[in-house]
């Protein structure tokens, strides 16, 4: 007996003590990823929208003045279009999105679904092979394919497909080809996450219930990997919308993207308020967009990538 009457070994029941560890566990755990989104996600979306709302000059310097002004004022500007740069950025974005789903679906079908279990990560670090490559050093050589004197036009112009004044570096096409090449990964990867947790049996019980291939991957595989189509859309659009590397390096005058816009308001003219309130604009334009997909598409099944 203690000095309390109580024996050693003898006290409260731990059970509601390790209840209680139990429930506080994820909350603790949930921290972590709270701190680095507020780190490196709210602060500088707070920092970009402080900065948008100031005025000056690089000469004099900036100061908080609220400024909301500027934003009606980008879009009404004629001697600065931002307006049909953010759509042309969107229309890229769009057309790179879809080019990598015709291509990036298929690709993670035959590696989920039509390879051995022995060469499926080979095939996938195939998928992955680019990125040992800096990415401006890789759109740089596609600059070098596609130019005017390069075996792809020289290709075309030799079989007659392509006249003398047939050129692909410069246009739009250039640009979005260049966006789907340099994101490719980030479509076929959630997509084959999604395909690989896909049950085989089920397309056998579609067959036994004499729905053909098409129909059973339409009403069966299709819509079991709708996850990892909306995750590979979430990675390829947000980054080709922003992206000023590919419309630098392939296009030209008039393939001008708001990224480019961004970027040379930033650190070519030091106008780090128009900069900042384009790169707001720009993110409460993809959040609609993006909210929009995703209640149209659902999300109930995007936990199953995680």
């Amino acid at each position: 007996m203690t000095a309390l009457g109580v024996a050693p070994g003898v006290g409260l029941d731990p059970a509601p003590v390790r209840r209680g560890r139990r429930r506080s566990t994820p909350f603790l755990l949930a921290l972590v990823g709270t701190a680095y989104l507020c780190v490196f996600f709210v602060i500088p979306l707070v920092s970009g929208l402080v900065v948008s709302l100031m005025s000056g000059n690089p000469d004099d310097g900036y100061t908080f003045t609220w400024n909301f002004g500027i934003y009606s004022s980008l879009f009404v500007d004629p001697q600065v279009p931002y307006l049909t740069f953010l759509l042309r950025s969107l229309w890229y974005g769009f057309a790179a999105t879809l080019v990598t789903i015709i291509v990036g679906y298929p690709v993670a079908y035959f590696i989920a679904f039509r390879v051995s279990p022995r060469w499926k990560n080979p095939l996938l670090m195939l998928v992955f092979v680019s990125f040992l490559v800096s990415f401006i050093i890789r759109t740089d050589m596609w600059a070098f394919v596609l130019a005017s004197q390069g075996p792809v036009v020289t290709f075309l112009q030799g079989i007659g497909v392509a006249g003398k004044g047939f050129h692909i570096l410069g246009t739009g096409g250039a640009v979005i080809f260049g966006d789907a090449y340099n994101d490719l990964a980030f479509m076929v990867l959630p997509i084959y996450a999604a395909l690989e947790r896909i049950d085989p049996r089920l397309g056998e019980a579609a067959n036994d219930l004499y729905a053909g291939k098409v129909r059973a991957f339409w009403h069966t595989t299709l819509p079991l990997s709708r996850s990892g189509i909306f995750a590979g859309v979430l990675l390829v659009f947000i980054d080709c919308v922003g992206d000023p590397v590919n419309s630098a390096l392939l296009g030209g005058t008039n393939t001008y993207t708001i990224g480019q816009a961004i970027q040379d308001a930033y650190s070519g003219n030091q106008q780090y308020n128009v900069a900042a309130a384009l790169s707001t604009v720009l993110m409460v334009v993809l959040g609609i967009i993006l909210f929009i997909y995703a209640r149209v598409s659902g999300t109930d099944d995007l936990e199953d990538l995680v």
